[in-house]
């Protein structure tokens, strides 16, 4: 490595990001944001979501699986972009792996504690992330003042992922989910899965004005720029391949989608891989 004249050592190595499928890119695409010159590698296991209608042990098993895939590459740096995987499976598997891994519950918990001001906090993410009770937790050791509420959407991930963003299919479903936290009037929700960021338009119609959206993925990005700092790590320069895509199921379904993730087109930069393999 040279070093530069901020006598900071370049460290051009990859961050690797992993979802259950295409909710991630909304991590990917804030990292590309805040972090232009780093280089990402990105899988997303589109051929077993959704992660949050399984039990614990298969998601361990799984987060096992995707962390060694990326350990293939030049990884600095993992972060887990999935709600459900960060909740059930970072704290037993964060040990046990050298490369440092982030997930999006602390960086969405200090956000939306700095937001409210009525200190009534909605919760939305799969079952499994909900009944994990990982944002509950982490909000009640961080500020034990701050009333919870918490619902699972598992409806959510499915219109996500077949195109259902903002229309009269995904308010029916978003109205029938968000009653019960409109009736708790929280002024802040935590949208716990990475997919959500893309139905906001539709909670917000839901919820109405003055309730503050927080996105895990973007909390994230800050929070992983914060870290390469601290630890001096950041990219000096792009790889030719900056950003490369994995997927264990169809590449055409991921690239028509993930391009509305991305908000960028995506084609012929998506490769699918065997993760039972690993």
């Amino acid at each position: 490595m040279r070093i530069e004249k901020n006598n900071q050592k370049a460290d051009n190595r990859a961050i690797g990001v992993f979802d259950s499928g295409l909710g991630g890119l909304t991590a990917v695409k804030e990292l590309m944001h805040t972090l232009p010159k780093e280089n990402i590698v990105y899988f997303g296991d589109t051929g077993r979501v959704p992660y949050g209608t399984r039990s614990n042990e298969t998601i361990i098993k799984y987060v096992h699986q995707d962390i060694r895939f990326l350990l293939n590459f030049n990884i600095k740096l993992i972060v887990v972009a999935c709600g459900t995987a960060s909740s059930v499976a970072l704290e037993k598997v964060r040990t046990q792996f050298e490369v440092p891994i982030v997930g999006v519950v602390k960086p969405a918990v200090e956000k939306a504690i700095s937001l409210t001001h009525s200190k009534r906090i909605g919760i939305i993410g799969t079952p499994s992330t909900i009944n994990s009770k990982s944002y509950v937790r982490s909000i009640a050791q961080m500020a034990p003042d701050v009333k919870t509420f918490d619902k699972a959407c598992p409806l959510f991930v499915p219109l996500v992922e077949n195109g259902y963003l903002d229309n009269q299919v995904a308010r029916l479903v978003a109205q029938e989910y968000l009653e019960p936290l409109k009736k708790e009037r929280v002024d802040t929700i935590i949208m716990g899965c990475t997919h959500y960021p893309l139905l906001k338009e539709t909670i917000c119609k839901v919820m109405g004005e003055g309730v503050a959206l927080v996105d895990p993925g973007a909390e994230t990005a800050k929070y992983v720029k914060t870290f390469l700092d601290e630890k001096k790590t950041f990219a000096h320069e792009a790889s030719k391949q900056q950003y490369r895509y994995f997927v264990s199921d169809s590449i055409a379904h991921f690239e028509e989608l993930g391009s509305l993730f991305l908000q960028k087109k995506m084609q012929n930069c998506v490769e699918k891989i065997d993760i039972e393999q690993y």
